[in-house]
C-alpha cells in the first residue's frame, strides 16, 4: 500500500480492505473499508495517530518503514475498539519507547481488550495539549460518538482535526480526499446511520465544538480526508436534526403472500397521497439500507406474519435494529397477518421503547386480506398523511 503526505509532515499511513464485506459481523459493507492512521513530525517529535485492524497491521509497519519512520514518541488513540486500536501491540513492539497518549476510560478499555500494560500511558484530559516542538496537539473529549471512551484530536498549526469515527464513512477508495457529490453524500449518511445516528443529540453539541475550531481538513479514521469540512459539518447538522421528511418506511416479511398483499396495498395508498415510501423485504435487505432510510423518515410501519405467537423473527431482527439505532421517526404502526392466533402487534410496539414515537392503529387481519382489510390500511394511510400534515412536513 501506499502511504500519502496530506500537508508537509504529515502523512497518512493507515491501510485499504478492498474485500471487507461484513464490519462487527453485522453492518454490510459493499464498498470494503479503510483504517486510516496518520504519522504527525514535529521538530521536536512524531506521533502516530490511531492504528489499523489486526488484520492489516502488516501494511500499517509497510507504510512507516516506506516512509523511513524510525522514531514514534507517541501513539494517540482515540477510541479503543480494534479497528482502530488493534495494532497497538505491534507497534509497541517497533518503538517500544512510545507512550500511549489518550484518556482515562480509553486506558482501561485497551488494558482489558488488548492487555496494553499501564506504565505505557500518558493520560490526557479535555482541552489539553502536548507539544511537539513546532506543532500542537489539542485533545478534546467527545463521548458517545460510537463508543464512551472517544475523543478527537486537533492538530492546531495545521488546523486538522482527527476525529476518529465521527465523519468518516466505509469505503476503501485509492483517493486522498473526499470527492463532494452525491455519491459521498449517501456513503457518509449510511455509516451515520449505522454506526452515529444513536448518539444524535451528542453529536449536535460535538458539531459545534469542531466548528469553533474551524478546521482546515477533517481527517477521519475510515474514509477520506474532508479538504472542506463544510460539507461534511452541514450534512451531520441535518441528519442529527429533529427534522423529518414526508417519508414511510415499512420493513416487511411475506411467509405465504398475505402481508405481501397488505404492504402493497398500502404502499399504493400512501403514494397516491403524496407520501414517499419505502419498502424493504427483509429476506433480501441489506439492513444497511434499512438505517439509511430510518435517518429522515417520519414513519415507520412495521409489517408481519405470525410465527407461532408473535412477528416473524425477521421481523424481530429489524425492529430491535431500529429501536436500537433511536431515529427521529414520529409515528409507527404495525400492520400484519396471522392463521390462528397471535400478538405482533403488541410485541412490535413493546419493541420501540426507545424511539419516541406516536402508535399509529395497527392493522392486524386472519389470513387472506378482504375488502375490509384494505379499507383499514386506507384508514391507516389517511391517518399519516393526517399526522404528517400536523407536524407540516406535506
Amino acid at each position: 500500500m501506499v502511504a500519502k503526505e496530506i500537508v508537509p509532515g504529515v502523512f497518512w499511513v493507515g491501510a485499504l480492505d478492498f474485500d471487507r464485506r461484513l464490519f462487527d459481523e453485522l453492518i454490510p459493507l459493499p464498498e470494503g473499508t479503510s483504517y486510516n492512521a496518520y504519522v504527525i513530525h514535529g521538530s521536536e517529535k512524531s506521533a502516530l495517530i490511531d492504528t489499523v485492524d489486526p488484520a492489516k497491521e502488516f501494511e500499517l509497519i509497510e507504510n512507516l518503514v516506506k516512509f523511513r519512520i524510525e522514531r514514534i514518541d507517541y501513539v494517540i488513540i482515540n477510541h479503543a475498539e480494534q479497528d482502530h486500536a488493534g495494532s497497538l501491540p505491534m507497534i509497541l513492539e517497533f518503538f517500544p519507547d512510545a507512550k500511549v497518549v489518550t484518556n482515562e476510560k480509553c486506558r482501561d478499555l485497551l488494558i482489558a481488550l488488548l492487555h496494553i500494560p499501564a506504565h505505557v500511558f500518558h493520560i490526557i484530559k479535555d482541552g489539553d495539549t502536548l507539544s511537539l516542538g513546532d506543532r500542537t496537539l489539542e485533545f478534546h473529549l467527545t463521548p458517545w460518538t460510537h463508543w464512551p471512551e472517544t475523543q478527537v484530536t486537533f492538530l492546531k498549526e495545521d488546523r486538522i482535526l482527527f476525529p476518529c469515527d465521527l465523519f468518516g464513512y466505509h469505503t476503501a477508495s485509492s483517493e486522498l480526499y473526499a470527492v463532494e457529490d452525491a455519491v459521498t453524500l449517501r456513503s457518509a449518511k449510511r455509516y451515520y446511520a449505522e454506526i452515529m445516528m444513536p448518539f444524535r443529540n451528542s453529536i449536535r453539541g460535538y458539531i459545534a465544538m469542531v466548528r469553533d475550531l474551524s478546521p482546515a481538513m477533517i481527517a477521519p479514521s475510515h474514509g477520506p480526508v474532508h479538504k472542506n469540512p463544510a460539507f461534511i459539518l452541514d450534512a451531520y447538522s441535518d441528519w442529527s436534526s429533529d427534522s423529518v421528511k414526508n417519508e414511510v418506511i415499512i420493513p416487511y416479511v411475506s411467509m405465504h403472500g398475505s402481508t405481501q398483499k397488505m404492504v402493497d396495498h398500502l404502499v399504493s395508498a400512501l403514494m397516491v397521497r403524496g407520501i414517499a415510501v419505502k419498502p424493504f423485504n427483509l429476506s433480501r435487505t441489506d439492513i444497511g439500507e434499512l438505517a439509511l432510510a430510518l435517518v429522515d423518515a417520519a414513519t415507520i410501519v412495521v409489517a408481519t406474519p405470525t410465527v407461532l405467537f408473535g412477528p416473524h423473527p425477521q421481523v424481530v431482527s429489524a425492529t430491535y435494529l431500529a429501536n436500537a439505532l433511536k431515529p427521529k421517526t414520529r409515528f409507527a404502526s404495525v400492520i400484519g397477518s396471522y392463521g390462528w392466533g397471535g400478538k405482533s402487534a403488541d410485541t412490535i410496539v413493546k419493541m420501540l421503547d426507545h424511539v419516541k414515537v406516536e402508535v399509529l392503529e395497527p392493522v392486524i387481519v386472519r389470513g387472506l386480506p378482504d375488502e375490509a382489510a384494505m379499507q383499514g390500511l386506507d384508514r391507516l394511510a389517511d391517518e399519516i398523511l393526517k399526522k404528517h400534515k400536523e407536524i407540516s412536513i406535506v
